[in-house]
């Protein structure tokens, strides 16, 4: 069912959804917003004023998202060789500026993140990586790179990405940017 909230003079619709769940959820899927409560659950207006903070902010995120990607475009021709070749350089040339090494690279296809590493030191890429600019591919490697000092997103790992990409908030934005293109071109 549709409705419509308001937030700060901001009329922000969702979808609610009735389902067998214990707890109400709210999710952003496809800049779209949606509250899932159990059916027998009546009140969920009392959700949304509840959250109303967190979802100003993520609605907020979502229009800058949409933005954005009306003002890039996607790299074409590249292929996953080209991309590996890249990634291997980026690789190479982070690793001596962090002093680290990762065990292995891998590349495969990802349907939820640009990369992951993982506690033994491997590192796992997307190949949609191969429709990013190259900054934004060495963004990635970098921020990936970082995990091999610090494996998670605390307050230390965001300060070590700091220290290359002070920007570094622009820079996750344009990647949702570019995401979201992705997913409706590829």
């Amino acid at each position: 069912m549709r409705c419509t909230a308001s937030i700060l003079n901001i009329v922000i619709e969702y979808e609610l959804i009735r389902r067998d769940v214990k707890n109400p959820r709210l999710e952003f899927r496809g800049g779209e917003l949606y509250l899932i409560v159990p059916k027998s659950f009546m009140e969920h207006e009392i959700i949304i004023r509840k959250h109303r903070r967190w979802i100003y902010n993520h609605y907020s995120k979502v229009q800058k998202i949409q933005e954005v990607s009306q003002n890039i475009e996607l790299v074409s021709g590249r292929s996953v060789d080209e991309l590996k070749s890249l990634v291997n350089k980026c690789v190479i040339i982070i690793g001596k500026e962090l002093e680290v090494k990762p065990e292995n690279v891998r590349f495969r296809k990802m349907r939820t993140k640009w990369g992951s590493c993982s506690s033994k030191g491997n590192l796992n890429f997307n190949t949609f990586l191969q429709y990013l600019p190259d900054e934004m591919v060495e963004y990635i490697v970098h921020h990936e790179m970082v995990h091999l000092i610090e494996l998670n997103h605390s307050p230390k790992f965001w300060d070590h990405v700091k220290k290359r990409y002070p920007d570094y908030k622009e820079s996750e934005t344009r990647l949702a940017a570019y995401w979201t293109l992705i997913q409706q071109k590829c």
